[in-house]
């Protein structure tokens, strides 16, 4: 089968790296699904997105004459939905609620400048530090 480009297949990921996934096609040949090509949101972790032996819907965006294939999986999938052919991110393992990134940030905040208090007031001889 001749791979055209515009045309949309179903294909296996067999592998995936930090950039991109590759897609075997029928017929056997290899493409490439760029990381910026996965999802309509940004893609910090294509892990979150995609497994290997995934069966995916890809578009062929460009074929080139050293046999190169550049697929899409977000303009193959428009709506992009959970329900389609790939997954959407997995919830991540544990996010903290603002009330804990705020709690962490004032304690962080109370500890520096404390230490900075102690810093200072040991240079300027104050709060009945001794000097050696």
């Amino acid at each position: 089968m001749a791979l055209e480009q515009g045309s949309i297949v179903e294909g296996v990921i067999t592998g995936i790296t930090n950039f991109g996934a590759f897609v075997e096609l029928p017929g056997g040949q290899t493409g490439l699904v760029h990381i910026s090509e996965v999802a309509a949101v940004y893609v910090k972790d294509i892990n979150e997105f995609l497994k290997v032996n995934d069966k995916v819907k890809v578009k062929i965006i460009s074929v080139d004459p050293k046999g190169k294939i550049g697929l899409s999986l977000k303009q193959a999938n428009p709506s992009a939905n959970p329900g389609g052919s790939f997954r959407g991110p997995r919830k991540p393992k544990f996010e903290p609620s603002f009330e804990d990134k705020l709690a962490r940030f004032i304690k962080d905040s109370d500890e520096r400048l404390s230490e900075l208090k102690r810093h200072t007031d040991s240079k300027r001889g104050g709060r009945g530090n001794s000097r050696f």
